[in-house]
């Protein structure tokens, strides 16, 4: 049950990367450099995360990136939209949709000769450099075509009416096509209300495994060890592609849970405990405390670390507010006569009493 990134190193992190762009596009830009400096000496994080940029810069002439399998594709991507697109467009997407306002207002992206400046050399370094920084997990999110943050919910409209509702913490890419709608999961959780179209399925994939329908409401999880899918209205296929091959139909008010390596394990669920998230709401029945806290842990800007694993494994029932989380975990905790330390604002631990 380890905890998640410190979420201000992470943001450090992603700053450095874009400071490390915008630079390369504009090297002697005095005032840019000005500005980057300021950042830079504004908090010890911020010169960690570039000292660690600028190593890794350097590693990059001697030694292949980590992840090139990840990148490789994804800079085919932001080949493919230069073509016919108006630069304004790619920029965001090459910076991330998460920058601050004010680094965006600073990049200068209001003048057309450095919005050309990006070429993909500089996309190339960019992206081994958040390989090497920060794993697949930034690189997911610049795959994606929306993506939320801690806390954040939001609903996308689709192209064909259909909407997306994104859990905190989660990142898809959209695919469509004359024969076929599909979304992939790239991490988290969507529940999706699909406008039915017989002629054209629309499909989400989460990794191996596919759910398609042609007109439903259903919702899908995509965890480390494989992916949860719960049908609100409607009937949705659920198959896995891999070695293992299976195939589950669901009707509302179940739910299957399809491990990596084809594996399931069916259940009946109450539809209004489906994407309760989506109404600030977290309901347990029975559910193991660990499986509990991960879901509370998008809801918390900080690291939530469960000391015991006979504790993460005690049953937990209830509802429980997510627009206050920490009290919520109390909550959870005072059930199971467990302890709550806040050791700062962005670390809390859970132990037995």
């Amino acid at each position: 049950m380890a905890g998640k990134t410190d979420p201000i190193q992470k943001r450090a992190s992603k700053e450095a990367t874009d400071w490390f762009i915008l630079l390369k596009d504009a090297p002697d830009d005095a005032d840019l450099r000005r500005e980057f400096e300021a950042w830079r000496h504004r908090s010890p994080v911020n010169k960690a995360a570039w000292d660690s940029l600028r190593r890794a810069s350097e590693a990059m002439d001697k030694a292949m990136p980590a992840y090139s399998d990840r990148w490789e594709p994804l800079l085919a991507k932001l080949r493919a939209r230069t073509q016919g697109e108006n630069a304004n467009d790619l920029r965001p997407t090459v910076i991330g949709a998460r920058r601050s306002a004010d680094l965006q207002r600073r990049s200068g992206v209001g003048h057309g000769g450095r919005r050309h400046a990006l070429q993909l050399g500089g996309l190339a370094a960019a992206a081994c450099l958040v390989a090497l920084l920060v794993g697949p997990g930034l690189l997911r999110d610049l795959s994606a075509d929306h993506a939320t943050g801690t806390a954040e919910v939001r609903t996308i409209r689709l192209p064909d009416d259909s909407a997306v509702t994104l859990a905190p913490e989660s990142a898809i890419a959209v695919s469509y096509t004359p024969g076929e709608r599909q979304i992939q999961l790239l991490a988290g959780e969507a529940f999706f209300a699909v406008t039915p179209n017989a002629t054209r399925p629309f499909r989400v994939v989460a990794k191996v495994v596919d759910v398609t329908v042609l007109g439903t409401a259903f919702d899908v999880r995509r965890g480390d060890e494989g992916a949860r899918v719960a049908v609100a209205e409607g009937m949705v296929r659920v198959s896995h592609d891999g070695a293992t091959r299976m195939a589950e139909t669901l009707a509302a008010g179940q739910s299957v849970r399809v491990s990596w390596v084809g594996r399931s394990e069916r259940s009946d669920l109450p539809v209004d405990r489906i994407a309760a998230w989506r109404h600030n709401q977290l309901i347990a029945r029975d559910q193991p405390l660990g499986e509990v806290v991960d879901e509370l842990r998008r809801f918390y800007a900080g690291r939530i670390i469960v000391t015991d694993a006979a504790l993460a494994a005690r049953p937990v029932t209830g509802v429980y507010d997510l627009a206050d989380p920490i009290a919520a975990l109390r909550g959870i905790a005072r059930a199971q006569n467990a302890v709550v330390r806040r050791i700062t604002p962005w670390l809390i631990f859970v132990s037995a009493s």
